[in-house]
């Protein structure tokens, strides 16, 4: 409240991937008196698996909204009638599958977050919310491959693991977080098992 001419943009897309049962809530939630300058934009894209189908929204003052919808008008072409039909379908239908999704989410997590404990030089700790986990490779720079190739940051840890076991990660630098890796742990089981192995590998052969 200290600096009025602030104004305030709250990004609600994982907003229903919360995991362990708990709550993320709208900064509006919390701060109630900056409605008038606060924008809160979100879509069906995470929430509801719907990636690719380019539908997002807003809520925010009336006047905010207008301008919005002017420079809109004229920028872009309007979301197709089919994924604007799909969205309403999924916000106003029932909405179980997001609880169930969550806790299905949190077990995948717990699979993942075990197999990088296992892995020589990788740590993380389990993230309450979205999909993705980051694990840190710091205790893996300055080793050498099988190659003789140093390590020297996340982005050569990632390229490392694409190249010598097929397990594709983003590096965290791309986030704006170094020295991590991000990866997606919204698989099957399994899976996550089978690329715990190839990564508990191909940290060992580091030297």
């Amino acid at each position: 409240m200290a600096h009025p001419a602030v104004w305030l943009l709250c990004d609600g897309l994982y907003e229903n991937i919360v995991l362990d049962g708990a709550a993320a809530p709208c900064l509006l939630e919390v701060e109630p008196r900056l409605r008038e300058r606060t924008l809160v934009v979100s879509g069906v894209a995470k929430s509801y698996a719907m990636m690719g189908w380019r539908i997002g929204y807003a809520a925010g003052p009336s006047a905010l909204i207008a301008a919005m919808a002017k420079i809109q008008s004229v920028t872009t072409s309007c979301a197709s009638s089919v994924s604007q039909a799909a969205a309403v379908a999924a916000l106003t239908g029932p909405q179980d599958l997001l609880a169930d999704r969550a806790t299905i989410l949190a077990r995948q997590r717990d699979v993942l977050v075990e197999q990088i404990r296992e892995c020589a030089g990788l740590s993380c700790a389990p993230p309450a919310g979205t999909f993705y986990l980051l694990a840190s490779c710091a205790g893996l720079l300055g080793r050498r491959d099988p190659q003789g190739v140093e390590i020297t940051d996340d982005t050569g840890f990632a390229h490392y693991l694409l190249q010598s076991c097929g397990v594709a990660v983003m590096p965290g630098s791309a986030c704006g977080i170094a020295p991590y890796i991000r990866m997606n742990f919204a698989l099957p089981a399994v899976t996550l098992r089978n690329a715990g192995g190839r990564l508990r590998a191909a940290c060992a052969a580091l030297t």
